[in-house]
């Protein structure tokens, strides 16, 4: 056994391999999701969809399962999946695709780490696509155990339109990536959480 035994700290896995939805409609779901990430089913029947989009044999799977009750916004549980994009031109590609395809954003904002476009899929489930702000994981430590981020961990509003028409005009990534400083902002900001938080 390689792993110290003896250690107070449980050995971390390699990395996340997927996530499982319920649903009431099998089809409807997995239809979503292999629009929406390009994925494919490696697997799928009347109660089940195993779909990838890249070198893992499943990202996320579906399960229909008869009797379920809609999804309640207000209990507690997972708020969100996130899939990364290399390049902020991969993410806006994306998102000029999704639109042609009817897919429009919830959120879209500049989390200081990360710039983020959110949407929902048809059971209510919170998406977040996202491209990183920084260069390094250590460069995105800082700026996340600093002064700026602990004002606003939310972020600043974007308007990916505006993000494609400043970068076909020739505005450098390292000024459009850059989070504005808006001042202390909370959940409350979050339009999912308006009235909650």
């Amino acid at each position: 056994m390689a792993a110290d035994s003896n250690s107070n700290k449980v050995l971390s896995p390699k990395h996340l391999a997927h996530i499982v939805l319920k649903t009431q409609d099998v089809k409807r779901l997995s239809t979503f999701y292999k629009e929406f990430l390009g994925a494919h089913a490696n697997y799928e029947n009347q109660q089940m969809s195993f779909l990838t989009y890249d070198d893992e044999h499943h990202r996320i799977a579906i399960i229909e399962i008869p009797g379920l009750a809609a999804k309640d916004p207000n209990s507690a549980g997972l708020d969100h999946i996130a899939f990364t994009y290399e390049k902020v031109d991969d993410l806006l590609t994306a998102y000029k695709q999704r639109k042609a395809l009817g897919m429009l954003p919830a959120w879209s904002v500049n989390h200081g780490p990360t710039i983020s476009i959110y949407y929902m899929d048809p059971d209510g489930n919170r998406i977040e696509t996202q491209v990183d702000t920084f260069d390094t994981v250590e460069e995105t430590n800082a700026y996340m155990t600093g002064p700026e981020f602990a004002k606003n961990p939310i972020g600043s509003p974007v308007d990916p339109e505006d993000l494609i028409r400043k970068l076909e005009n020739g505005t450098p990534w390292s000024e459009l990536k850059k989070p504005q400083d808006i001042g202390a902002r909370g959940m409350e900001t979050i339009p999912w959480y308006k009235g909650q938080a």
